[in-house]
């Protein structure tokens, strides 16, 4: 929560006006934040000086690693945060790739789980982590890359939190996180929580203890019309202790994150917070 605020603080005062060609608006903006977070130690990075809703972060993971491209099957998860991007966004209703209402395109897990070959083929660069991690195998590529240029074209929006690279020491799992583009008093809270899930999930189904994520933003930003709610509300609130995440034990297999889990496998206690904060969302 400290890192939190502190980078908050540092685009407050160290941050420069940057417009957005995409949303419109300015942003105040810094290059460069490096976050950490004890997943070995159950500190879950679930934002206190705000109400969070952490079940939405967790259901778009899952989205993620099953590979959807459908806001729909998001939303039957309980994420509903593709909603806006498949239809809404001007470019991407004018795209001849859309196929039709919900239509998200090559996006994020489709990048995961069907990486396109010249060949025709696909790579499933998920499936390979978890075969090599599941026999105790690093071979320092353990890497999950979202990030496509050559089917930008082909989506609804470029990915934010774009790779994770997994690190295996002895019994041990990291993960190295790198986002390129971060709405703070949005968005972070959200990619916190993926990044710890990510960790925690992954060292669950390959046998091994989870370590710390560390979480790097290229271009962190807030937006001009998030900015008096952040100063004047949120960052003169007192933060609260870390919340703990509790997944069911029974998760034991990518097999099992693809077929039968649900948001009622996973469970977080201890979380005190202030009230929710109702910041703009830009699309």
């Amino acid at each position: 929560m400290k890192q939190y605020l502190a980078l908050c603080e540092r685009i407050i005062n160290e941050g420069v006006w940057v417009e957005n060609e995409r949303t419109g608006k300015r942003c105040l903006t810094v290059i460069n934040a490096d976050l950490e977070y004890d997943v070995a130690a159950n500190q879950f990075p679930l934002i206190t000086t705000r109400k969070s809703f952490w079940k939405g972060a967790i259901a778009e993971l899952l989205g993620y690693l099953r590979g959807y491209d459908n806001a729909a099957d998001f939303r039957k998860l309980g994420a509903k945060t593709w909603d806006a991007n498949a239809n809404e966004n001007n470019a991407w209703l004018n795209n001849p790739h859309r196929k039709g209402h919900d239509d998200m395109g090559r996006v994020y897990g489709v990048q995961g789980r069907a990486w396109a070959k010249p060949d025709g083929g696909t790579v499933d660069q998920l499936r390979k982590i978890i075969d090599n991690l599941s026999r105790g195998v690093d071979d320092r590529g353990e890497i999950l890359s979202f990030y496509n240029p050559g089917e930008f074209h082909m989506g609804c929006l470029r990915p934010c939190m774009h790779t994770h690279n997994f690190s295996l020491l002895g019994d041990t799992l990291y993960l190295n996180s790198f986002q390129r583009s971060c709405d703070v008093p949005l968005g972070l809270n959200f990619n916190q929580v993926q990044v710890f899930a990510l960790l925690a999930i992954v060292a669950q189904i390959t046998g091994h203890k989870p370590g710390k994520a560390y979480h790097k933003i290229v271009n962190a930003h807030i937006y001009e019309d998030q900015l008096p709610l952040m100063q004047e509300v949120q960052l003169k609130r007192e933060p609260f202790p870390s919340p703990q995440l509790h997944i069911n034990p029974d998760i034991k297999s990518l097999e099992d994150l693809e077929t039968w889990v649900t948001m009622d496998d996973f469970e977080v206690t201890g979380y005190q917070h202030h009230e929710a904060i109702q910041y703009p969302f830009s699309v």
